[in-house]
């Protein structure tokens, strides 16, 4: 309760921002809840899930409605806005009625709540865990277990492509992508489309260039060095992220000084609307384009920033979605918890909803083959001999240090110079090194 009670004050010291990278532990633990004799659902007991993913909250309700229509057993769902999570999650373990069920985004994300994990290694959805490499562990404990695995890259319209006079097989390079994209802009008042949707930085839309794109020159470096993560980033990529940063912005459907009120759905409302050939964005976007397009008329193609082995490239394939159980909740909420996600792993109902109306590839032997387009065709790039690129992005030191590059992303959007570049750098190495210090 102590390390809650910093939480919050730390939440209001940066008027509302939020807090990741300040916390201490405890200097004394909650107590230990006694392993539940049985993972059967509890007649007393309900599950309060805390959802990270806005774009799958219709999907939870009606998954969490068949649970209890099912069994009797109650499950609220509750879905953060869009880069809102910590911040909620922050506010929510603070009520009475906490969330049974929530979520951390790696090893970063652990730290803050570990004291909070409980242990799922007796657990029945740890036994169907394909690898241990998806379980967030400490020591022989078991604190998280990712639910998903997902990839992210550039969502092509192939048919305005087409358009435009290319096929995806022209473009396998930064180099490639850059004549494509500026060729598109050059005539777009003729074609009627431009090259990318908008790279909207309001809170809806920059955690896809704040932290996905980001990715980018932390993977790149990470494999030079032959590293996992770091507590100082050297940033010798980052004249990568500067010029594939440039070609979104400067070949997009609207001016770069616009982009700081652009939304995450007016960027895909551009892209359904035919509005432009590309859209930065993962495979949890399927579902919404599938609605308008046919799979014939779409593909994800890797983001190329003009380094490593570009003709080798796959997609962004990893996850930062690890679920966590919360060890203060009654004996039988824990129950039910661990009931209702194992449920929604392993059972008919769960199995089929998560990978046809979630459009996820799950982690555990009892997996259901995705309908997802995008998680095909990385599939096939793979099988291609083609390396995916590792979501790195969960070592990063901090929301403050996302939200520090992004407002500094931003402002270089609307003005270009290399003073403007100079402070995303600053914001990339400096704050890197000083919110990992914070972290002790």
């Amino acid at each position: 309760m102590k390390k809650l009670i910093a939480m919050l004050l730390a939440m209001v010291m940066v008027l509302g921002l939020v807090a990741c990278g300040g916390n201490t532990a405890p200097e004394t633990e909650a107590p230990a809840v006694e392993a539940p004799a049985t993972e059967a659902p509890a007649a007393a007991g309900s599950v309060y899930y805390l959802n990270f993913k806005p774009e799958q909250d219709e999907a939870w309700q009606k998954l969490a409605a068949a649970y209890t229509a099912e069994t009797g057993v109650p499950v609220t769902v509750l879905t953060a806005a869009s880069g809102t999570y910590e911040e909620t999650l922050m506010a929510e373990m603070a009520k009475s009625e906490a969330p049974t069920l929530f979520q951390v985004n790696g090893p970063v994300g652990l730290a803050n709540w570990k004291d909070y994990c409980y242990d799922l290694a007796g657990s029945d959805i740890y036994s169907h865990l394909t690898s241990d490499g998806f379980a967030l562990k400490e020591g022989d404990a078991v604190l998280g277990i990712a639910y998903v695995i997902e990839s992210y890259g550039i969502i092509t319209n192939k048919a305005l492509l087409a358009k435009a006079g290319y096929s995806v097989e022209d473009i396998n390079s930064f180099e490639t992508l850059k004549k494509v994209a500026e060729d598109i802009t050059a005539r777009s008042a003729e074609l009627g489309f431009a090259a990318f949707s908008s790279a909207g930085m309001d809170s809806s839309s920059d955690w896809r260039f704040k932290t996905h794109l980001a990715n980018l020159p932390i993977y790149f470096e990470y494999q030079a060095d032959g590293i996992g993560t770091t507590t100082e980033i050297k940033g010798d990529y980052l004249d990568n992220y500067r010029q594939i940063w440039d070609l979104y912005i400067n070949n997009s459907t609207c001016a770069p000084a616009d982009l700081s009120a652009k939304t995450g759905d007016d960027s895909r409302n551009e892209f359904l609307n035919g509005e432009a050939v590309f859209f930065q964005n993962g495979s949890w976007e399927y579902g919404s384009l599938s609605a308008v397009y046919a799979d014939e008329d779409l593909a994800m193609i890797p983001i190329y920033v003009g380094a490593g082995d570009e003709a080798n490239q796959g997609l962004c394939t990893g996850t930062e979605n690890y679920w966590c159980v919360n060890k203060d909740a009654s004996e039988e909420d824990i129950a039910a918890t661990l009931a209702f996600i194992n449920w929604c792993v392993s059972s008919e109902t769960g199995a089929a909803a998560m990978a046809n109306d979630m459009g996820f590839v799950i982690p555990f032997d009892t997996a259901v083959e995705s309908p997802n387009l995008f998680v095909k065709q990385d599939v096939a790039y793979t099988a291609a001999g083609k390396n995916p690129v590792s979501w790195n992005f969960p070592t990063m030191p901090s929301e403050e240090w996302k939200n520090m590059v992004g407002s500094a992303l931003t402002a270089y959007a609307a003005d270009q110079t290399d003073a403007n570049w100079a402070a995303v750098v600053t914001a990339f190495v400096d704050g890197w090194a000083s919110e990992y210090a914070m972290l002790g």
